[in-house]
């Protein structure tokens, strides 16, 4: 892997030098309440590269202190997209923030005992109420000067699901004035009945996030916890709870821009929303930005983890084209994709001077960049298939393929000339009568002449069935973090961003390639063997119009 530098690496250099840290630990800490996306590439790829780097530790601990929306299915998901993406399970350990309940506990009532926190009966409203505003004070709940003893009585009451859910807070005592509002005595528990998906009901009360995470790192030894940079101004009361706990370990924050992408959503809110109003196939769906989707779609972990370097690491937000992810791909599948003649919109080829009964094979390279990748036997026969979009009636300006009369090379093999054209009721062409130049096989023309065109075919007696799936962008807005007043982000969803071709054939050695292998249909695109039973999903195409951009810069 290259080599990390960055600003996050550039600090943790600076606290090794003062001698702060021996070995650097870091952890990728997700809410199981959803499917991995790409910008949790950017998190991972952070944390488990600059681990790396150090020869240091990688944590990945679950987030599941809200039962509400958690479960399983996300758990496992979470552990095999990271093993997917960096080809190995984290090597400091996988971990549940719920496993650690019970000391949260103990550190709430260590604050309580200290006179740092205190139990609010205000509601949530009345809270924001309380709170003030970025210009004027917050001012003191009139619950903030209970008694310790009437504190951990009340506390305790919580856990025992004395109260009804909501009723009360256990809110931690900073600082009503603080011009950070997020110290201005924010809630540390609240009272939530709910299944946990590992701790069942055994409890009633359930540390906030701001709380539990800083006791958790500081538990697992967590020398930097780098997240995004939404949490920059959580940093103070992480500090104050890592400073005002008992803990063995005192962990450092640090932040980073979120990763965002043109065309797409990254909110995890957004996502549940088009799955679960089967706006997409699932969380899975080929056009989701989500790992699993990019993966079914067939982008490699290379590619994304190369697309996240690019993009780079940094504290100032912005927005990434869609484009350099594509870039990625295309890039490296170029110089490792096998190849294969795909037809996905057919017409029919009759070759009137080859023999019925006559089965020629021809042999073509499985990857013209790579030696080593040997080559594949296609057959070649009397009637084929070729591209629709290959033939014109009437060609365009330039037009290099085949036309009433015109010449073209058929890949590999002969060159033919199209003498009629065959169509049906509505003057739709359903089939070419041709005559091929038999001398010309294998590629080379004999009698010096010059054919500009040259087209991919199939045979039609061995051709393959199967349906290929074309994808776009899944919406038309290029930043979907501005949606336009007055409209909702779900208005954008692009009409065009899946489009099914059924029918279509393929060269009978794409038969006995595994499911997953990723191919350059020849002319068409890269695509991916999604199922057994004939789907291919298309990656990407061939044109490439950010190599453009780069190449400007």
């Amino acid at each position: 892997m290259e080599e990390v530098k960055n600003f996050l690496t550039d600090i943790i250099d600076a606290d090794i030098a003062a001698g702060l840290n021996e070995q650097i630990h870091t952890r990728f800490p997700p809410e199981p309440n959803g499917y991995l996306h790409i910008g949790s590439a950017k998190a991972i790829y952070i944390n488990w590269s600059i681990a790396q780097k150090y020869n240091g530790k990688f944590n990945l601990r679950f987030d599941d202190t809200n039962p509400v929306r958690e479960d399983d299915e996300y758990v496992q998901s979470i552990q095999e997209d990271i093993k997917w993406l960096t080809g190995e399970m984290p090597n400091g350990g996988i971990f549940y923030g719920s496993d650690y309940f019970e000391t949260c506990y103990d550190c709430a009532v260590a604050l309580i005992k200290a006179g740092k926190a205190y139990v609010c009966d205000l509601t949530q409203d009345e809270i924001r109420e309380y709170r003030g505003t970025l210009t004027e004070p917050g001012k003191n709940s009139p619950y903030r000067d209970r008694s310790i003893e009437e504190n951990l009585q009340l506390f305790q009451d919580m856990r025992d699901g004395k109260f009804p859910d909501g009723s009360k807070t256990l809110r931690a005592k900073i600082d009503m004035a603080s011009p950070n509002m997020n110290m201005r005595d924010p809630a540390i528990y609240r009272i939530v009945r709910a299944h946990h998906h590992r701790q069942g009901d055994k409890w009633c009360i359930y540390p906030l996030y701001d709380f539990a995470h800083p006791i958790q790192d500081a538990l697992e030894g967590i020398t930097h916890s780098m997240c995004s940079i939404e949490f920059e101004n959580h940093r103070p009361l992480y500090e104050w709870v890592v400073d005002n706990c008992p803990l063995p370990h005192h962990p450092k924050q640090r932040e980073f821009a979120r990763l965002n992408v043109t065309n797409t959503v990254m909110s995890k809110r957004y996502l549940r929303q088009l799955v679960f109003e089967h706006h997409v196939e699932g969380w899975d769906d080929p056009r989701m930005p989500t790992l699993c989707g990019l993966r079914r779609r067939g982008y490699t972990p290379s590619s994304i983890l190369e697309f996240v370097r690019r993009a780079g690491i940094a504290k100032a937000n912005s927005l990434v084209d869609i484009r350099l992810l594509e870039h990625c791909i295309r890039e490296e599948l170029n110089e490792t994709a096998i190849r294969r003649m795909a037809v996905t919109e057919p017409i029919k080829m009759v070759i009137t001077n080859y023999p019925e009964d006559k089965t020629e094979v021809f042999t073509l390279p499985n990857n013209p960049k790579d030696e080593t990748a040997g080559s594949r036997d296609v057959p070649f026969t009397r009637e084929l298939y070729i591209e629709k979009s290959d033939f014109a009636m009437v060609p365009p300006p330039k037009f290099q393929r085949l036309k009433p009369d015109g010449e073209v090379r058929l890949m590999g093999a002969y060159i033919v000339k199209c003498n009629e054209v065959i169509t049906d009721e509505n003057g739709e062409v359903v089939e070419l009568h041709c005559t091929a130049d038999l001398e010309t096989g294998n590629g080379m023309p004999v009698d010096g002449r010059k054919v500009k065109g040259t087209i991919h075919w199939v045979s039609a007696s061995h051709a393959i069935d199967a349906d290929c799936y074309l994808y776009d962008n899944l919406f038309t807005l290029e930043n979907t973090g501005d949606v336009p007043e007055g409209k909702d982000y779900l208005d954008f969803l692009n009409p065009d961003s899946l489009k099914k071709l059924t029918g279509c054939k393929l060269e009978p050695s794409i038969a006995a390639v595994p499911t997953g292998t990723r191919m350059q249909f020849v002319r068409m695109g890269y695509f991916i063997k999604d199922t057994e039973d004939g789907r291919y999903n298309r990656i990407v195409t061939l044109k490439d119009s950010f190599a453009k951009t780069l190449q400007g810069k």
